[in-house]
Order: structure tokens, then sequence, then C-alpha cells
């Protein structure tokens, strides 16, 4: 005889109980702003024909006739005067403000002057070895080289677009006679014009 199994009662099955819900990850605390740029200590040094020269440029942004511009408009009158600020350096040089104040708020040409002449002084230039490593990414075989075509339409679409006629000119002698234009030479080229 085949011994006999217990007969015990199935115990219900539990239900399942919802897991504890995890702690809410506390909020990462928001980076610290830059510090504003302080343009008390910044000389200003333009000449005389140049204060006229910005002058005249600032009041074309002018749009209310007090002699005075928006800080949204600081960067678009820095590039208009050949410097080429990013909104981070701008914001900087304004003291990081709300977008509220970037359209409220309005700087004199007095004021406005210590933000250009820190921009002029600004040391942080491309140099050399940026422009090679720039050019670098577009080295394919790795061999110093890049394709004469391939720099030509970067030359004219990407950035500050140049014409045909100034790629041209800039582009003059520079190929080998496989199309290809040793980027490093290129480079002291530009550089030295």
């Amino acid at each position: 005889m085949a011994p006999k199994k217990d007969a015990k009662k199935p115990e219900p099955a539990k239900k399942a109980e919802p897991a504890p819900a995890p702690a809410p990850a506390p909020e990462p605390a928001a980076p610290p702003k830059p510090a504003a740029v302080d343009l008390s200590g910044v000389k200003v040094e333009f000449t005389p024909d140049q204060l006229e020269d910005y002058k005249e440029a600032f009041g074309l942004f002018d749009r209310v006739g007090d002699n005075k511009v928006a800080y949204n408009q600081i960067a678009d009158i820095c590039r208009a005067l050949g410097q080429n600020p990013t909104n981070k350096e701008v914001n900087l040089i304004l003291g990081n403000p709300s977008p509220e104040e970037m359209a409220n708020k309005r700087v004199e040409f007095e004021q406005f002057l210590p933000m250009l002449q820190y921009l002029v002084n600004k040391p942080n230039k491309g140099t050399f070895d940026d422009y090679v490593e720039g050019l670098r990414v577009f080295d394919k075989e790795g061999n110093g080289t890049v394709m004469g075509a391939e720099l030509r339409i970067v030359l004219s679409t990407l950035g500050e677009k140049m014409s045909e006629a100034e790629v041209d000119a800039v582009m003059a002698g520079q190929e080998d006679e496989n199309g290809c234009v040793n980027y490093e030479a290129f480079v002291k080229h530009i550089l030295s014009v």
C-alpha cells in the first residue's frame, strides 16, 4: 500500500503587498551660477574715432530714443562691432540676468563700453591648435590632409559662411595634385594673413 499523503488544506495565497515606494530622490541642487564679470576694473582704452563709431552703432540699436539699449541686444551690438561673444559670455558680462531682465533692463552707452572692452581684451581667442583640432575631424585617413572639396563646403556652409570668391582666395595654392589640403599648413597660412 502506498503511503497516504497528508491531506492538508492548501493555505490561501497571500495577497501581494505592494513594495514600499522608494523615498523620492532629493532634487539635485541647481548648479551654481558662474560669477558675473566685475567690469569696475576694466579700463576703457578706445580711440576717439573708435568711440565715435561705437556710439553710432549703439544708437542704431536704440529703438526707444532714450540713448539706451535692452540687455537682449548687447550680444548683437558686440557682434556688429566685430566681436563674437557667446551667449554665456554676454550673460556673465550682464551679471546673469533673468529672462525678464534681458527683455526689460536697458544699458547706457557709457555702461556698454566696459563690456565691449572686456570682450576686446579677452585672451580666449582660437589658437593654432584649436583650428588644427577642428580640421582633424575631417581627416578620414589620419594622414594630416583633408579633401579640398570637403573643406570648401565647410567654409561656405558652416559658421560665418564665406562666398565662393572668398573660399577660392583662401584655398589658392593649398590643394595638392590629389585635391587634398595639408590642414596644419593651411592653418599656418590663414593665421599669417
